[in-house]
């Protein structure tokens, strides 16, 4: 069986666990009847978006039907879908406006390597489009192990949350949160790439290495990721507390920059000293990592 992404299927899916996670009093429909299924019925999502009920089961069943923007944005409020929920589901149904293809091309320039290298203590790097990690600074490797010794694969900051014990190890309490958004930026990636073969073959190795990856799919959450406070161990050091800050390349909007600003609470002094352990090991024994 072939875990290659189908549009239509996935939009089944999706519409399925919008609507599950209803209840009519959220939508202030009465509740009627024993419910044989949690959630809204098919017809209660119709009734609300007011289209045809034969026609909304024909969607939830993924059947290629065609569905103008008009009615998507009803099924959207139907549904009390957010605005990342809302494009996921323009991205399904074929109704979005055309995307500038990621160009699997994009090139870390000298002035962007520079400004990472100037982070000095922030741990810093550069993703594209398929969230490959394509540049960083010491300070990263410091951190999380040096890049330059991985494979690209390993280099893929999905495949690094989901099967590198060190990065588990440093995000501890945090890694669910952090792997369910990670999982959900995949997915919502994935389902605008669909004709691209890396997405189908990446999801595939995922699902074959990680139950949680899986897991986590299997949710249809689409999350976007948010600029919030870090908290990250390391053995020697304790907890790092750091600001999180990304945002797109501005030359290339396919690129994003990510930066851990290091708090002045002594993190400050913990990330000089692991810089400086760094430099002079060049890098850090996975083992120390595993529990």
């Amino acid at each position: 069986m072939s875990n290659r992404l189908d549009r239509y299927e996935e939009l089944s899916r999706f519409l399925r666990s919008r609507r599950e996670r209803m209840t009519p009093k959220q939508v202030g429909l009465p509740e009627t009847g024993r419910r044989r299924a949690p959630g809204l019925r098919r017809g209660e999502v119709a009734l609300l978006a007011d289209v045809g009920l034969d026609w909304y089961t024909y969607l939830e069943q993924g059947r290629h039907i065609n569905v103008s923007a008009e009615v998507l944005d009803r099924i959207a409020g139907a549904l009390r879908l957010d605005e990342t929920e809302r494009r996921h589901l323009f991205h399904l149904a074929r109704k979005q406006i055309p995307l500038v293809e990621a160009k699997q091309s994009s090139k870390v320039t000298a002035a962007l390597q520079h400004f990472l290298d100037s982070q000095n203590l922030s741990p810093s790097n550069v993703m594209d489009a398929r969230m490959n990690i394509i540049a960083w600074n010491e300070a990263y490797c410091a951190l999380n192990g040096d890049l330059a010794a991985m494979s690209e694969r390993e280099r893929n900051f999905v495949w690094m949350t989901f099967t590198s014990p060190r990065f588990r190890y440093i995000k501890g309490d945090q890694w669910e949160l952090h792997a369910r958004r990670i999982a959900a930026k995949f997915h919502a990636g994935y389902a605008r790439h669909v004709d691209d073969p890396w997405w189908s073959e990446q999801f595939e190795a995922l699902c074959q290495t990680s139950s949680e990856f899986r897991e986590f799919w299997d949710s249809h959450e689409v999350l976007d990721a948010i600029d919030a406070p870090k908290a990250l161990q390391c053995p020697n050091t304790g907890i790092l507390n750091f600001d999180f800050v990304s945002f797109q390349y501005l030359n290339d909007s396919n690129l994003t920059v990510s930066i851990h600003v290091p708090h002045q609470d002594g993190t400050v002094e913990k990330m000089q000293q692991l810089l400086i352990d760094y430099q002079a090991r060049h890098s850090e024994p996975l083992e120390t990592f595993q529990k």
